[in-house]
């Protein structure tokens, strides 16, 4: 079993019921799936970006990403109906734990000048958006085979519905937050 997945079960769901006074385990909120996106903009200029990108996010999540492509014709970007304009990834289940493990572990870490993400990023139902800046802060990315450094966005979506729960079930994972500083202390600075 995924280690988060153990932790969730064990000390999370435990904590969350005794601070939030849920009386039944299944109404704790739980990580209902996480999508993982890059935009690709620039694959209309190079086919070769696409094909790294979706080569990439594949080695990252272990599963095949899904093309999207544009909805509308836009001529600003010189962007036609149909073409193909970046590549994402649902994970469930055990992968999307797993996923998760590595990003909190492995790769925030690996983020120069870290200092934790926003803990405002709720959408005002619970769920929660982060990105990254590029593909190369993930291990299984081989820094020497990438040509396009590509960042990615990551969506947390949570069950139940409320922001100040999945903030609280996410600390309880170890999610790097940033802490705020006081007000006199933005001041001074």
């Amino acid at each position: 079993m995924a280690r988060l997945l153990d932790v969730y079960k064990g000390t999370v769901v435990p904590e969350l019921m005794k601070k939030f006074g849920y009386t039944n385990r299944m109404a704790v909120p739980r990580l209902e799936k996480i999508v993982v996106n890059m935009g690709v903009g620039r694959a209309v200029e190079n086919k070769k970006r696409m094909e790294d990108a979706v080569r990439d996010l594949g080695t990252i999540t272990g599963q095949k990403p899904l093309i999207t492509r544009a909805k509308k014709s836009v001529s600003a970007f010189k962007l036609r109906q149909g073409q193909e304009i970046g590549c994402k990834v649902t994970l469930r289940g055990k992968r999307m734990y797993e996923f998760l493990d590595r990003a909190i572990s492995l790769a925030m870490p690996r983020i120069r000048d870290f200092r934790g993400f926003s803990p405002d990023s709720f959408d005002g139902r619970g769920n929660y958006s982060f990105g990254f800046a590029e593909q190369t802060v993930f291990p299984e990315i081989n820094i020497d085979k990438v040509e396009f450094v590509q960042g990615m966005d990551v969506t947390l979506s949570f069950t139940g519905g409320s922001d100040e729960a999945s903030r609280e079930l996410m600390r309880l994972m170890g999610f790097p937050f940033r802490r705020e500083e006081s007000k006199e202390g933005k001041a001074r600075a």
